[in-house]
């Protein structure tokens, strides 16, 4: 979905001129305004129709930079490393805001709440490093680079929407009921840390093979 938006984004973009580090600028600011909200208002349920809306922009606004390049005859290695750099700061950043929203209003009875948020940026920032670092070893020895985890399908893309980071900004709309964004955030926490655990094991056999 995130493409598709990022398709018409591009267009609109091309139609302005903009150059693709502007519209990676325009996609942090975005989601970076929503990560600001987690962190310093009370959660409500209107706010957190806001936040979504944010980080949903943002990550369609991502989705358009890559695309306005080749839109433009192709990209720079600034321009990667800008939207790399970004997405990496994201990445943590957002449950770093999750982390201090939950201490500073979530009625979580117990502290040990606090460590979800804080494995969830770990787990975030190792799976995004991995994946570059996939691409990077198998691109140094002359390996073309395949479609992530050998191709899709539609029971397989139902099977990882947990791990799909719209479906992530979409569990934002619940930030004003505290419990129930508790729980689903919870949850996916737990889905992107069995995703990590099993498809490391898969790409330390692909290194070995290299």
């Amino acid at each position: 979905m995130n493409r598709k938006i990022g398709r018409l984004l591009a267009a609109f973009a091309h139609m302005l001129r903009m150059t693709p580090n502007q519209v990676t600028l325009v996609s942090a600011l975005f989601t970076f305004t929503g990560i600001a909200l987690l962190a310093t208002l009370p959660p409500t349920w209107y706010l957190g129709i806001i936040i979504w809306l944010l980080l949903a922009l943002g990550y369609a606004w991502d989705s358009a930079d890559g695309q306005v390049a080749r839109l433009r005859g192709g990209g720079s290695v600034a321009g990667e490393w800008l939207d790399h750099f970004v997405d990496a700061l994201k990445i943590s950043c957002l449950h770093l805001a999750v982390l201090i929203g939950w201490f500073r209003y979530f009625p979580l009875g117990n502290e040990l709440w606090l460590l979800i948020p804080i494995g969830f940026a770990i787990v975030g920032a190792v799976t995004f490093f991995a994946m570059i670092l996939n691409d990077l070893l198998k691109d140094s020895r002359g390996v073309a680079k395949a479609i992530e985890q050998g191709g899709s399908s539609p029971l397989r893309s139902v099977l990882l929407l947990p791990t799909d980071y719209g479906i992530l900004c979409l569990s934002f709309a619940l930030w004003g009921s505290p419990v129930v964004f508790t729980g689903v955030y919870s949850l996916l926490f737990l889905a992107c840390a069995m995703f990590l655990v099993l498809a490391a094991s898969k790409w330390f056999r692909d290194m070995k093979k290299l």
